[in-house]
């Protein structure tokens, strides 16, 4: 880890304490189409996934502009939930000082929409921190390493001297599988459900 040169930031479930927002708004969204899914569903299939694959886990294959018509609603809803209630992980702010202080460069690898983006910056004033990535041109998410890969590519770091922070099972896979060090927090899923990651980082929830 003396190598260390960039540190890859998901967002949702590792910056924002989020994720139990986005199960209400896509619930909320499925039922307002007459549909709904189980706890294990959503976990194994849109927790931690795009939401291309997402959506299309629910409806079946479709483009790009189809499935638009289907998140950009559920995200509009996303965050008519969550504004009230958005505030970062605890400590935070208070990590992303110390990095910068080590003059550690800092990214986000996010399959998020850019609206939601512009959203947790509006509402949490961390954008100094971070040389943002925007991740249009991702054709495989997560598991797939692809998303951190092209992160690395686009700071110019090399994948071994990366460290990924991430919350997902999924991410946690396509950290590793990147060939980079991953450092898990528990706002999702159990300690024991996060075991291949290198570090464990048990988070007290408000």
């Amino acid at each position: 880890m003396s190598k260390l040169q960039a540190v890859l930031f998901d967002i949702d479930g590792t910056l924002l304490d989020n994720n139990e927002y986005h199960k209400k708004a896509w619930m909320q969204y499925l039922k307002d189409q007459g549909k709904e899914i189980t706890d294990e569903d959503f976990n194994e299939y849109i927790s931690g996934r795009t939401n291309k694959d997402a959506v299309e886990h629910l409806y079946g294959e479709m483009t790009e502009e189809e499935s638009k018509k289907h998140y950009l609603k559920k995200e509009e809803i996303y965050r008519q939930m969550y504004q009230p209630y958005i505030s970062p992980i605890d400590g935070l702010t208070e990590f992303l000082k110390e990095l910068k202080e080590h003059n550690m460069m800092m990214a986000l690898a996010t399959s998020g929409i850019q609206e939601n983006i512009d959203f947790m910056f509006k509402h949490v004033p961390i954008q100094q921190y971070f040389k943002e990535i925007k991740m249009k041109d991702v054709e495989k998410g997560k598991p797939e390493p692809e998303i951190f890969l092209k992160t690395a590519e686009a700071v110019q770091v090399p994948a071994e001297h990366c460290i990924v922070f991430e919350d997902s099972i999924s991410g946690v896979q396509a950290g590793k599988a990147a060939g980079m060090k991953v450092v898990a927090l528990t706002t999702t899923h159990s300690p024991e459900e996060l075991h291949e990651a290198d570090l464990v980082i048990k988070i007290i929830l408000k």
